[in-house]
């Protein structure tokens, strides 16, 4: 989110874009997306639940201060599977003085979360607002060694438990160039310079960038940020994913190319997440055709609302969220769990694991539930430290695992699954056999694999060829569920 509650000047002059660009566009009657409504018996009756269900999440925008309010956190805990602090990881927050890192608001949205199985999203790292006042004093190389001491910092405190981290937010002007901000005047690399910075503190979170107002696929903005990420993909600047904040205002601000935007992002090899969402007046139609629009799209990995009720978003007098301000679902609640109920299984044209014979040998693959694929050493390598993926099953020995006596899962005789740490998100790689715990696992019966050290679930965080495998808490959803055949 781009500010604090009540949005500033700046924010306001953003809202009056929207509405100037929300008039150049179509509704979603003529957006070409097609939504689907189920049948009145939803499959699964919580978004969270119903959007894991494609291998997605959506989640909500939390504020520690409101945790303390039943309602809030309940409806919170419920409904969601994703989690973002609002203002609590942001470099004011975070970093009051310079090199004097404080956490404590943070951690509480974290744990608050963790303890509830429910994933976390880091934002935002780098930005032109929301600075300290010691930050907004500096200029020229002494901000950008700061800036990446403040990566570097932060990241280190969450290094292994978050699923994603907003690395740079909102970098560009309504006219496609970058903005003149006191972080682009210490040069134009400055993203770069933070995206490889990110990629060092911390190698297995995704990297996003974040922004508003690029939604529509014809407009200026839009086309900046994905030159940049096109220009960054060419060159090998680690970048995972593009997050579009999808603010929407005025009665037709979904743009009929929306889809358009979500796919050809997703092209040049990132995913991409809709990170902010809130409607002006909760439009049924326009939250269920941004779902079916993510739904559509195999790369749009999860939706996030700014906000659990209506009382608590940064637009409260707009009613922009799923739930009014006593807690109540909205039409638009049921627009968007038909949406993603509509989705079903992910990947349903994938045959299921028993269709296709188990490899030679004594051998056996271990099947993601949610996926069908196998898990999977790219490129049968035999390097110990190489991270282990979700792959097509083909019966080959770089899939072909042994369940030892002494709790081992073997593969090519030699080497093991090891797991590189035990916190969330910690990697989960081969190694050679050497007996340790990190080395063990408890196959158990509801298809869950644990890590005898850490007690965390194999999981994975989404169904495509070379999702990586990780540690992660137990959840009993089905990317943590396995079977080995």
């Amino acid at each position: 989110m781009a500010v604090l509650s009540p949005p500033g000047a700046a924010r306001r002059r953003s809202l009056r874009v929207r509405l100037l660009i929300s008039g150049a566009v179509a509704a979603v009657t003529a957006a070409g997306v097609a939504v689907v409504m189920p049948a009145a018996s939803a499959a699964e009756s919580t978004l969270g639940a119903a959007a894991a269900q494609s291998g997605r999440y959506f989640g909500t925008a939390i504020a520690a201060s409101r945790l303390s309010n039943s309602t809030y956190s309940t409806i919170a805990a419920r409904e969601f599977n994703m989690i973002t602090a609002e203002n609590e990881m942001k470099p004011d927050a975070t970093e009051p003085n310079r090199g004097q890192f404080t956490f404590s608001a943070g951690d509480q949205i974290y744990n608050w979360a963790t303890q509830r199985g429910l994933k976390v999203r880091g934002h935002t790292l780098a930005w032109h607002a929301q600075q300290p006042g010691w930050m907004q004093n500096l200029s020229g190389s002494t901000l950008r060694q700061a800036m990446i001491d403040h990566i570097n910092g932060v990241m280190a405190h969450y290094k292994g438990k978050l699923a994603a981290w907003d690395v740079v937010n909102e970098a560009f002007e309504e006219n496609g160039s970058r903005r003149n901000s006191n972080l682009q005047r210490t040069g134009n690399d400055w993203i770069e310079a933070a995206f490889r910075a990110a990629r060092t503190a911390d190698p297995s979170v995704k990297l996003c960038y974040n922004d508003y107002n690029i939604e529509n696929w014809s407009y200026a903005k839009t086309q900046g940020v994905y030159n940049m990420i096109r220009d960054f993909k060419s060159r090998g600047v680690p970048i995972d994913c593009v997050g579009l904040q999808t603010h929407f205002t005025g009665g037709s601000s979904l743009p009929g190319n929306f889809q358009t935007t979500l796919s050809s992002f997703a092209a040049l090899g990132v995913d991409v997440a809709l990170t902010e969402v809130d409607v002006t007046n909760s439009s049924t139609s326009q939250y269920a055709g941004l779902t079916q629009a993510c739904l559509n799209v195999p790369r749009c990995i999860g939706i996030t609302v700014w906000g659990v009720r209506d009382s608590d978003s940064w637009r409260s007098s707009e009613s922009p969220l799923l739930f009014d301000g006593n807690g109540n679902k909205k039409a638009a609640y049921t627009s968007v769990l038909n949406a993603l109920n509509s989705a079903g299984p992910s990947n349903p044209t994938t045959p299921p694991p028993t269709t296709t014979p188990p490899p030679s040998g004594n051998g056996t693959r271990i099947v993601g539930a949610q996926s069908g694929r196998c898990i999977d050493v790219p490129g049968a390598t035999q390097n110990n430290g190489t991270r282990v993926q979700l792959y097509d099953c083909n019966g080959q020995s770089n899939q072909s695992w042994t369940l030892t006596s002494s709790k081992q899962l073997t593969v090519y005789g030699s080497r093991c699954l090891d797991a590189a740490g035990s916190a969330n998100g910690s990697a989960v790689q081969i190694y050679s056999c050497n007996g340790q715990t990190n080395q063990q696992w408890n196959v158990n019966s509801n298809g869950t694999i644990t890590g005898v050290q850490s007690g965390r679930c194999l999981d994975v965080w989404g169904t495509g060829n070379g999702q990586q495998v990780q540690l992660y808490d137990c959840n009993g959803q089905a990317n943590q569920r396995f079977s080995l055949s």
